[in-house]
């Protein structure tokens, strides 16, 4: 399937993580946190870590650590379907199909959980059709947009002349959540909100480049390892201190099967400096640099990620003849993904 526009979207609101690390001080959570919890925050947030900005869609983010599950949720609910409607509609302004044209459109997410799904709330939005087939993708953590363009490829191998619509979005700051575990800790210092919304025919669009050759590792073994569990009815995410080193091998596995063909840039979901460290040797001599910017200028913003490191690296030249892009994404499960994209 060929791409024909790739567009992302972030809230207005942005914030260093200076800004955060006052957010964390000026907070009610600073006196239920043990004095080495806040010493591990004060270290992650005022040290380069990799990122410089972050953006947060949920309302009085300052007192997003006091909000119950109810308000939480509410605040998904509000803001996912904008923050997607976002990205889709710039997509759609950039190869000029109309929503009312798309045939399919397929969201994934696992930082809220609605039913129906953001779908439902997207397509009532931009006015999609009634008859428009839609897939919600939920449950794959930051791994999630590349099995989410497989699902599309197989619409289009089905209906050769369709127009497919892909959205991954994550409001992260709707599944903030922070106690003394050293993982619940990094993970609220890392992760921020935004979409990435793509546009897929089965004629060539206007690089030509195309999705293909799509294959996915899951590992349940090391399930706990990242994942979400429910706390209070909010969601906590579990992350190890291994999972650097389980991404790097569960990515190096998918490396080592790529075939003959030639690959001219990698573009990792960039889960984290500590990760993005640990998977430069497993594909050099091929830079991240795409991976790098995206999370200085964005934090992890789960699925959504890839798509945006996808997004810069076409800014400086699609795919040609001498080889593809090769993306990989990771995340719960745990569970890695990859596909090429290429002329």
């Amino acid at each position: 399937m060929f791409l024909h526009a790739l567009a992302t979207a972030v809230p207005p609101n942005a914030f260093t993580q200076s800004d955060c690390w006052d957010i964390v001080q000026n907070s009610g959570i600073r006196a239920r946190l043990h004095r080495r919890s806040m010493l591990i925050v004060h270290s992650i947030l005022r040290s380069d870590n990799g990122i410089a900005t972050r953006h947060f869609a949920v309302p009085e983010i300052g007192r997003v650590f006091d909000l119950s599950a109810d308000e939480l949720n509410q605040a998904f609910r509000s803001e996912a379907p904008k923050l997607a409607g976002r990205a889709l509609m710039a997509a759609l302004d950039q190869c000029g199909v109309r929503p009312e044209e798309l045939d399919a459109l397929l969201i994934c997410t696992c930082t809220g959980y609605l039913c129906p799904g953001l779908t439902s709330y997207v397509a009532e939005n931009l006015g999609i059709r009634q008859n428009a087939v839609l897939h919600d993708v939920v449950g794959l953590g930051c791994g999630a947009a590349i099995p989410m363009l497989r699902a599309a490829s197989h619409i289009l191998a089905a209906h050769p002349g369709a127009k497919v619509a892909c959205v991954a979005v994550e409001l992260c700051s709707a599944a903030f959540y922070l106690d003394d575990d050293p993982g619940v800790i990094i993970s609220a210092c890392l992760f921020s909100d935004g979409a990435a919304a793509s546009i897929w025919r089965s004629t060539p669009g206007p690089t030509g480049a195309r999705a293909s050759d799509f294959k996915s590792l899951h590992l349940p073994a090391e399930r706990d390892k990242l994942r979400f569990e429910q706390r209070d009815g909010k969601l906590r995410n579990l992350l190890h201190r291994t999972v650097p080193e389980l991404a790097a091998a569960a990515v190096g596995q998918l490396w080592a099967e790529r075939g003959p063909r030639p690959v001219s840039r990698v573009i990792a979901h960039p889960g984290g400096r500590d990760v993005l460290e640990a998977l430069a040797p497993v594909v050099a001599p091929h830079s991240l640099d795409a991976s790098v910017r995206t999370l200085r200028d964005y934090g992890n913003m789960s699925s959504a990620s890839v798509l945006f490191a996808l997004d810069a690296a076409l800014k400086e030249g699609a795919p040609g003849p001498d080889g593809d892009f090769w993306l990989v994404s990771f995340g719960a499960g745990f569970s890695a993904h990859n596909c090429r994209f290429g002329a």
